[in-house]
């Protein structure tokens, strides 16, 4: 097993080597092209700078393009796989075996690819908030029913019914990921900063589990994405757009659903035995996931759609707190990286160390609830304040 430690820990520099010079050269192209920063839906509030917006491309090539490859050369070489110079037996041996799983890994790729492909076309002409939602809805389950891709199978032994459930959840569980990376998309490196720590975080617990496939394509995302954080990072050369966000963000659904957490039948299971360790995608991604819940609520309180951007996300809140932006990044991704840390050995955890988990990543959602409030009746006052002056 240990063999393919290297070379899937050598797919991390890879992907960042193909995101970096990919990245420079969209920067340059994206000004020649206009293909810079854009309104987007109709009611959708932001500020406007010009910048290309064309990022998620270099992340596509960093971490599709070698999957493509991979998958090309497994498919089109067959049996005859260990006689390629770049391949050798040892890791034949394992090709043999994703042989069995090749439908499954084309379809994901094939479904970021889609995706990636919509944010693009969002990028420079608005398909709709809804139309985005109805082709991450339409992809998710496409995928989830043509490759039997779900989360807790453990539901399967109720028949059919448990079956089904396993898919609904799993299908919102993508969904769901998509967009809470697409939302936090609203500051320099913010996206990318906390998707490439996600994607650290799972990177390492597929290495501790022996999941080299999954591995490989966590490590070749992370990669990716630090090679264009480079350039995005605070000041920002460059966005990833919705072309970058969507695809992050279904490959990092994608990747989770493919990614076994625990195994009660296995004592030695490296990531543990206890069925809460199932939690530790939604524990990992907990700060994006409380961007996504938040801010839909307060849309939906002031009486507008979920789905349509403004100026009331997490890392604004933290700036009406009297933050800096790169502050606020910065802040975000520390907290992903603490609550990431616990997720990590949630599986293997005594009952009691669990909850101290669930506890610990439930007070820094908790307080960061409480700061906002506070900043948002500051805001209140302020605003009431200078009406009545």
């Amino acid at each position: 097993m240990r063999p393919m430690l290297g070379p899937v820990l050598l797919l991390l520099p890879l992907g960042f080597l193909i995101a970096l010079p990919v990245t420079t050269v969209l920067v340059r192209l994206g000004h020649r092209a206009g293909a810079l920063d854009s309104a987007g839906s109709v009611g959708h509030v932001k500020t406007l700078r010009s910048i290309p917006n064309i990022g998620g491309i270099a992340i596509a090539a960093a971490t599709l393009g070698p999957l493509l490859a991979g998958l090309a050369m497994l498919t089109f070489a067959g049996d005859s796989i260990a006689d390629l110079p770049i391949v050798g037996p040892s890791l034949a041996s394992h090709a043999a075996r994703l042989g069995s799983e090749r439908t499954t890994w084309w379809l994901i790729v094939l479904g970021g690819l889609v995706l990636h492909v919509t944010g693009v076309l969002d990028d420079r002409r608005p398909l709709g908030p809804w139309t985005k939602f109805g082709i991450q809805l339409a992809v998710a389950a496409g995928v989830v029913i043509a490759a039997d891709l779900r989360l807790v199978t453990a539901l399967d032994r109720f028949g059919p019914m448990g079956t089904a459930t396993s898919a609904v959840v799993t299908v919102v569980w993508i969904v769901a990921v998509c967009n809470a990376i697409n939302f936090l998309d609203n500051m320099d490196g913010l996206a990318g900063g906390v998707a490439a720590i996600a994607a650290a975080v799972f990177l390492a617990a597929t290495i501790l589990n022996g999941q080299w496939f999954v591995a490989a394509a966590f490590a070749l995302l992370c990669g990716g994405l630090l090679g264009f954080l480079t350039l995005n990072v605070p000041p920002a050369r460059i966005f990833m757009g919705d072309g970058g966000s969507l695809l992050v963000g279904w490959m990092l659904a994608a990747l989770t659903v493919r990614t076994t957490f625990v195994d009660p039948n296995d004592p030695a299971f490296a990531l543990g035995t206890a069925w809460y360790g199932v939690l530790m995608p939604l524990v990992v991604l907990a700060v994006p996931m409380y961007d996504l819940v938040s801010v839909s609520l307060l849309r939906i309180v002031q009486g507008r759609s979920p789905l349509v951007g403004d100026q009331q996300h997490l890392s604004h809140r933290l700036v009406w707190l009297g933050l800096s932006k790169r502050a606020s990044v910065v802040v975000i991704w520390a907290l992903t990286a603490a609550t990431g840390v616990g997720g990590i050995v949630l599986g293997s955890l005594a009952p009691w160390q669990a909850v101290m988990v669930g506890a610990q990543t439930g007070c820094i959602l908790f307080v960061l609830g409480l700061l906002e409030a506070g900043a948002r009746r500051r805001l209140q006052a302020a605003a009431e304040a200078e009406k009545a002056g």
